[in-house]
């Protein structure tokens, strides 16, 4: 009988947890560099997705700073803007430890911040280098196919539009 109660404790605990919506938060990062850009995007994407796709992602983000330990209760972290990004020692340790245990951090460069990110993913991870995801690659090819690859939102280079990433195991930690 005890063994019993465990057991339908067990399940009704994960199915609870199951039910629970899924949340995303936006990360507040210093240097100027409009992370609050863009406030419409996030929402659109997540309506999308919850329309679409059976996800129950929290219509409202919350805002997250990178040195904060609740980013730790974020399993997607969203970070976009126009410019500069710099992280303290801190938070690239903390982001790191983020992205080391299950985070995902996935950054919307809205056309001016790849130097300065780069720069600071370059101390998140100095023995890993940005990889740019092909067309092939699965995460264009999944609920709905990108045959393409990542479509071109900004023309503001006329660059081709390209998807950078860092691995770990196959893993992506940031895209």
């Amino acid at each position: 009988m005890k063994n019993l109660t465990i057991y339908l404790f067990l399940i009704m605990a994960f199915t609870c947890l199951n039910l629970r919506a899924q949340e995303i938060a936006i990360l507040k990062y210093q240097g100027g560099g409009d992370w609050y850009a863009n406030p419409t995007a996030l929402p659109n994407l997540i309506k999308f997705c919850n329309d679409n796709i059976g996800t129950t992602i929290q219509n409202k983000p919350e805002t997250v700073e990178v040195g904060s330990s609740t980013i730790f209760q974020y399993p997607y972290l969203h970070m976009t803007g126009h410019g500069n990004v710099v992280f303290s020692d801190e938070e690239i340790e903390n982001l790191k430890s983020y992205l080391m245990s299950g985070g995902f951090l996935h950054i919307d460069d809205n056309y001016g911040m790849k130097p300065y990110i780069t720069r600071e993913i370059k101390k998140l991870f100095p023995n890993k280098n940005l990889e740019e995801l092909g067309a092939d690659h699965p995460i264009f090819n999944n609920s709905y196919s990108f045959a393409k690859g990542l479509p071109k939102i900004h023309e503001h280079d006329g660059q081709r539009p390209q998807a950078f990433a860092i691995l770990q195991d196959n893993r992506i930690l940031l895209l």
